[in-house]
């Protein structure tokens, strides 16, 4: 396997971390799930900075959010698979 665009630490994520500058809207992306040593292939939907989440499948608005296998928040707008997951559509539960 190349060098993976995304991470994912667990097979129950919902999100992957991307790991490169630049992804393009309409790029074809690859993921390392981590913990079953399996790659996914996903379509960026959004330009999607390094660092930041892209969906590993649709979310919808109210949805747990999951990365490292933890809940980081709920999703407060709907999110296709390929687009991109930050402060402007994901929210903590803490407040």
């Amino acid at each position: 396997m190349s060098a993976p665009d995304f991470l994912v630490h667990a097979a129950t994520d919902t999100v992957g971390v991307v790991v490169v500058e630049t992804v393009r809207p309409g790029q074809t992306l690859t993921g390392w799930v981590m913990d079953t040593d399996r790659t996914l292939a996903v379509a960026a939907l959004d330009a999607v900075p390094l660092g930041h989440k892209l969906a590993l499948a649709d979310i919808a608005e109210g949805d747990t959010v999951i990365k490292y296998g933890d809940d980081i928040g709920r999703a407060v707008a709907p999110v296709r698979r390929g687009g991109h997951v930050h402060v402007h559509n994901l929210k903590t539960k803490r407040w």
